[in-house]
This record gives C-alpha cells, structure tokens and sequence, in this order.
C-alpha cells in the first residue's frame, strides 16, 4: 500500500530566502492529493525534494510502496532521445542503472569483440533480468501499444522528439500508472493532452490505488480526480479535506479567519506591550511593583516567542497590457493548405477581432499551423499569407528557448529580439512586476518556473506590439490568476487571436471553433468539438 508523508520539510534559496517551511501533510493510499499555489511558490521544488532529487534544508519525506515521479517537462527527462529513453526514464532506478550497463556493453562490443567483453557482457544481461528488466519491457509493450498504437518493439529506437508533447506525457503516464510503484507524484500531467486524454487521465487517477500527489491547473480535471487539496502558500501548506468544487470558498474563510486571528493577535500583544509599559513606569516610583513589572515582561517575552498566527497570503495580481492594433479585414487566409502527411488540403479565412479555437486530437497539425502562420519553416503544399499590417506573435507549447538560457529576463528584454523593441533596466522590471515577475528580474530563463516561462513570453508578446496572437496551449503552465489575467487580456485585445488548447474552460471564451478531426478533415463547427482518437498521418 502506497504513503507518502512530509514531516517538518523546509527550503531556503540559495539568497537565503526561505522558500517555504514547516511542510506537514500525507497522502494516503486511493488519495488523490492536488497540490496547489501561484507560480513560483514552490509547488516543483517540494516535487523534486520528494523524488530525493533535491535536499530539503530540514525536515523528513517518508514514502512506503515505492516512488515514481513525472516532472513538468517529460521531454527533458535526463535528455531522453528515443521512446526507450523516456520509459527508462520513468522506470525505477534498478533497472535504468541495469539498461544504462547493457547499453555501455554494447557499444564495446562493437570495438572489442573477444571473450571478456562477451562475459561481462552476458553479466549484464543476467543483471538486466534480475532487475525485472524482462517484466518491464512486458509491461512497456502495454504502454506503446495504447498510447502509440505499436508494439514496443516497433517504437522503441522513435526519437521521441518526433511525438507531441501529448504522446510523450500518455508514454509516461501509461508506463507510471501500471507500473509497480505505489507512490506517485506527477507534476502537470495534464499538460499537452487533448480532452480525450484528459478525460482518460480523469478516470485512471479515479479508479487507483496508489497514493497520489498532483499538481495541475486544470481545474475540471481537479475536480473530477482530486480528493483534497493541498495548498502552498504564505510559505507553508494547509490542507482541504473536500473536494477541488469547495475549495476556493474554503479558501475565502480560511483567509477570514486569519485576518480575525491577527487582529486578535495584534490587540492581545498591543495590550501586554501598553501592560508593560505602564508597570514600568509604576515600578520606579513603587518597589512594591518591581515583580509585576518582572512578570509582565516575562510573559509579553513568551507571546512574542510563540508567535502570531499562520501567515497571511498575498493576493497575486498580473496585470497584461496587449493592445494589438488594426490591421485589414483579413488577417490570415489560407486555400488549399496541407500540412504535409498530417491533415488533408483546406481553406480558412481569419478575420480582424476573431477569436478562433483551434482543436483536435494531439499530433494532428494545430501547432504546425501556427508556427506556418508565425513564418517559421513547416512543410506544406497549398498556399496561405497574412493581411496588411499584420505581426504575429506565437506563444510556444514547450517554453523551448535555448537561445534563452544563460541569459536574464532584463537582458532579453534590452535586447530587443525578434522585432520587439528594446528597453532599459527600470522599464524592463516594471513591465516584469506587472506580470509577477519582478523579483526574477535577474534570473536567467531556464532557472523559471513552467508558469513564470509562460507569463514571460505574454510580456514579450506584448512588448512585440503583435497584432496577432499565435497562442500554442497557452493556459497549460499558468495558475488560476494568471490564466484568468490572460483571458481578461484576450477579451480587450484589439486584435486577432488564434489559439491551439485542450483547455475545457479556456475555450468558452473563444467565438470561433476549428477542428483538426480524427479522419484528417478541417473543418468550423458551431460549438467546441472534443474528437476521440487518434490521428494516423495523411497518406
């Protein structure tokens, strides 16, 4: 049976901010726990303290029946190059330490050929065996087969950089859902799969057994899956028993009630301060009122020492200022279109101030559409071009920038990349305050949080004066305020917006629904269409 437990964990950052603290909560078999909190609370750090990849400055984590952990981005998992890599990735260590060994064996193998090499050769193999090597690549050609379609053998050399970030998170949660560890922490799942995928995604964290922690933004599928919420704020964690459906007005009163305790506080210690104050001043003129005094001090001294209530937590507030600008009527218009071996030719006209939808099954085309729309190089037949006065602007799925990294939030935007104009210093943090980021101001990008990332290239896109928005999942690492901010945004945008999303509540927003479907047609349909299945390329 799986438990996972956090006693006392804290975690200061290297600038000696304590990043949170006291950390107490357990999960239990069959419970699905949703961890939540704004950006940059530390949502992925108390993660990867968990999965023992990072030491928590003081403080316990106890686990029993096992561990597995999904971090944000699978892709990234110890730089997984094929569908072999990222399941190894997601196997537990005794057995990618044994894969790890048979590999290098291999490839001596190649060079030297003779007795020794085979013998140390077949002890690898024989330690391949005993790490339950053998049951995993069973239990793997389960996992390529329902979420690719093959058989482990046909997929396990695919570059897993050739399958949508979808398919990379089915591969890993198929394999951590069925696999022996009875604990589980998965850091947005959800992320990159379509509504068929969560729906699938709703119904196995449903029907498990094993102890599960959670971390998403997609509020339907909390409140499908979720059977408490954990929240991370003020620096520490409090728990909801209920269901993710009350937890913002459990939330609300939460808060009312700490805003009564430190006022109650405030008072208490205001009237022992004004106590000790007064018996003083009586003490030197009375000797009789010298132990009063003493007394008063003492206990003045242990109130402050037990300290006031748990922390208020601050509202978070992002406030984006896209203005866009008119453009011609039509923005975008495409005839004939086809995105080479993934959807069949068609036509589509975009016009200024539509809010277009772009859904359908993962690896179906929608990104190859809007990165083709945002100029950059997509395979295709068929013709399509922009309006006068025009700018697009694409907001990336992945956050994949290594042009990036190394390099400061203040000096990307000084440089003025891209088309966006460049600005100095103290324009830079203010612009980056408004979206709750200026404390990272001088951090590099890749050290940002999958949510602090996806704030900072709306900035850009703001900052690049677009006229329209190229959005690729844009609400997937974003937390409640900040996709809430974002669709505030889109609403008073004097633009065009064409957005790629799976997210349920997300879509309501949108007037216009293109639908990538199942049989390689793309068509509009007058409400959102969620397809089952999945698409086989184009012949």
């Amino acid at each position: 049976m799986g438990f996972l437990e956090f006693n006392g964990v804290e975690c200061t950052l290297a600038d000696g901010r304590t990043l949170f603290e006291d950390i107490n909560f357990s999960v239990s078999a069959g419970e699905v726990a949703a961890l939540v909190g704004q950006n940059g609370a530390g949502k992925t750090t108390l993660v990867r303290i968990a999965g023992q990849q990072l030491a928590a400055g003081s403080g316990t984590v106890n686990v029993q029946g096992g561990l597995a952990v999904m971090p944000q981005f699978i892709g990234s998992i110890r730089d997984s190059s094929t569908v072999r890599d990222l399941l190894l990735a997601a196997a537990p260590e005794r057995v990618a330490k044994a894969a790890a060994a048979v590999d290098a064996l291999e490839l001596e193998l190649m060079d030297r050929d003779d007795e020794a090499t085979q013998m140390r050769y077949a002890e690898a193999l024989n330690g391949w065996g005993e790490a339950g090597g053998y049951e995993m690549e069973v239990l793997w050609d389960v996992v390529t087969t329902a979420a690719l379609g093959v058989p482990f053998e046909r997929a396990r050399f695919r570059d897993v950089n050739t399958l949508s970030g979808g398919e990379q998170k089915r591969l890993a949660l198929e394999a951590l859902l069925r696999g022996r560890e009875q604990v589980l922490v998965l850091d947005e799942p959800d992320n990159y799969l379509d509504v068929p995928g969560k729906r699938w995604l709703e119904e196995q964290l449903h029907a498990s057994t094993k102890a599960i922690l959670l971390i998403s933004h997609d509020r339907e599928l909390l409140g499908n899956a979720a059977t408490k919420v954990v929240t991370l704020e003020g620096r520490g964690v409090w728990v909801h028993g209920g269901s993710f459906r009350g937890w913002k007005a459990a939330r609300q009163a939460r808060r009312e009630r700490l805003e009564e305790l430190h006022r109650r506080w405030d008072e208490e210690h205001a009237r022992l301060k004004e106590m000790v104050r007064v018996l003083g001043e009586q003490a030197k003129i009375s000797p009789a009122m010298a132990a009063r005094y003493r007394a008063a001090q003492t206990r003045l001294r242990k109130y402050e020492e037990a300290g006031g209530p748990p922390e208020i937590p601050q509202e978070q507030r992002v406030t984006t200022r896209l203005v866009g600008g008119r453009t011609g009527t039509r923005v975008a218009v495409c005839e004939q279109l086809e995105l080479t071996g993934l959807m069949k030719p068609f036509d589509l006209e975009v016009f200024l101030g539509d809010r277009v939808a772009v859904l359908g099954s993962n690896g179906s085309g929608k990104s190859h559409l809007l990165r083709l729309l945002a100029g950059l190089p997509v395979e295709h037949s068929g013709s399509w071009r922009l309006g006068a006065r025009v700018v697009p602007g694409l907001f990336a799925q992945t956050h994949q920038h290594p042009e990036w990294h190394g390099r400061s939030l203040v000096e990307i935007m000084g440089r003025g990349e891209g088309g966006r104009d460049g600005v100095d210093r103290g324009t830079a943090v203010g612009m980056l305050s408004r979206y709750e980021l200026g404390a990272a101001a001088d951090q590099s990008f890749e050290t940002l949080s999958g949510g602090q990332q996806a704030r900072f290239q709306v900035l850009l896109l703001e900052l690049g004066g677009v006229t329209l928005l190229l959005l690729d999942e844009p609400t997937d690492n974003l937390d409640l305020v900040s996709a809430e901010a974002l669709q505030q945004a889109i609403e008073g945008f004097h633009g065009t917006v064409v957005a790629v999303t799976h997210d349920r509540w997300f879509t309501g927003s949108f007037d216009r629904y293109v639908v990538f479907r199942a049989d390689g047609r793309v068509c509009e349909t007058a409400e959102p269409s969620w397809e089952e299945g999945r698409v086989d390329r184009v012949r």
